[in-house]
């Protein structure tokens, strides 16, 4: 006969199950080692019933022989006891044949429900995690930014930047738990209406509404000729949301200042341009150091360069210099 393993994920809501799933469990004895598995109700509401036992990999194995038995793994899988199942069946004379059926799938973005989960238990559980707020994760943030494009400018574009760019996920979702915290009534602003704060739903919802509504050649009927018309359908519509929201209508406008200033000033130049600004009301600043600056990055940007990954492929090679030169002076 046969034993049969059903296995669910705990990222998808109790009482999913796949077709076969459904299947395996009127085929015989039903039994299961968890007795808080949350599908237990919704299989007792369907007729299904599961017995709650002491996981036993013999008895189970030798019952499996004679007859066909169903066992509902917890949602961690049972590696251990399904494995010591398996060594328990081969032992036999007569081993039972396994069959694993998956009862639900993953979908794209599944794991980023672990992640949910994780941080909640850190920021309940953690000391540090505890204490942390928006301005003490502002360093952090940045750090991990920039260590994304180091490994990027590295070409090191498999696991090198998978984890990077976990490290800067784990910020977003930092952020968006505390904001969750500021949704409780005690935060809620005027005539009940809610205060500032948010979860990560909430994030996830915002972009995709934002892209779709960037994105009318995609989810709506416009028509567009190549990727420069996407570029200024863009911009179109970001000046539109600026009004909307009452913002200044200055092509400038969400051009954050507090960034590095190469790229700062690359941004504001080619906003500018795309605008049609004088290309004069960059040619007569102050004679300064940082004007000269200022007119050199518009002489990359104009021969078609990111000044940005100019300076920084620069600045790279000359740290390699260095460091060939330090490697020679350390040679007896």
């Amino acid at each position: 006969m046969a034993l049969i393993v059903v296995t669910t994920s705990p990222r998808v809501a109790p009482g999913l199950l796949a077709p076969a799933a459904w299947q395996a469990l009127t085929r015989g004895r039903v039994l299961t080692g968890t007795p808080d598995h949350p599908y237990l109700p919704y299989l007792g509401e369907a007729g299904v019933r599961v017995e709650v036992v002491t996981p036993d990999p013999g008895a189970l194995a030798r019952e499996s022989r004679t007859g066909t038995v169903v066992w509902l793994a917890a949602q961690d899988g049972d590696e251990d006891f399904m494995r010591a199942v398996g060594h328990a069946a081969i032992s036999l004379d007569e081993p039972p044949e396994i069959e694993v059926v998956p009862g639900s799938y993953d979908l794209p973005g599944a794991r980023l429900l672990d992640l949910v989960q994780v941080m909640d238990r850190l920021r309940r559980e953690c000391p540090w995690d505890r204490k942390q707020t928006h301005e003490s994760l502002v360093p952090y943030l940045v750090e991990e930014a920039y260590e994304v494009l180091e490994t990027i400018h590295e070409g090191a574009y498999g696991p090198p930047l998978r984890e990077e760019l976990g490290d800067l996920l784990l910020q977003v979702m930092f952020h968006a738990r505390l904001a969750q915290e500021r949704t409780g009534p005690e935060r809620t602003g005027p005539e009940g209406t809610a205060g500032d704060g948010f979860d990560i739903d909430d994030v996830a919802a915002g972009i995709v509404e934002k892209l779709v509504r960037r994105h009318p050649h995609v989810f709506a009927e416009v028509e567009v000729s190549g990727a420069d018309e996407v570029g200024d359908n863009w911009e179109t519509i970001k000046a539109a949301e600026r009004a909307a929201k009452g913002e200044t209508a200055s092509v400038l406008g969400g051009v954050p200042m507090g960034q590095p200033a190469i790229s700062l000033a690359a941004q504001l130049l080619r906003r500018a341009g795309r605008a049609g600004a004088p290309a004069a009301l960059a040619g007569d600043l102050a004679p300064t150091a940082g004007a000269r600056l200022f007119a050199l990055v518009r002489e990359t940007q104009d021969a078609g360069l990111d000044p940005e990954a100019e300076l920084r492929a620069a600045a790279r090679e000359y740290r390699r210099r260095v460091q060939q030169w330090e490697d020679a002076s350390d040679t007896p």
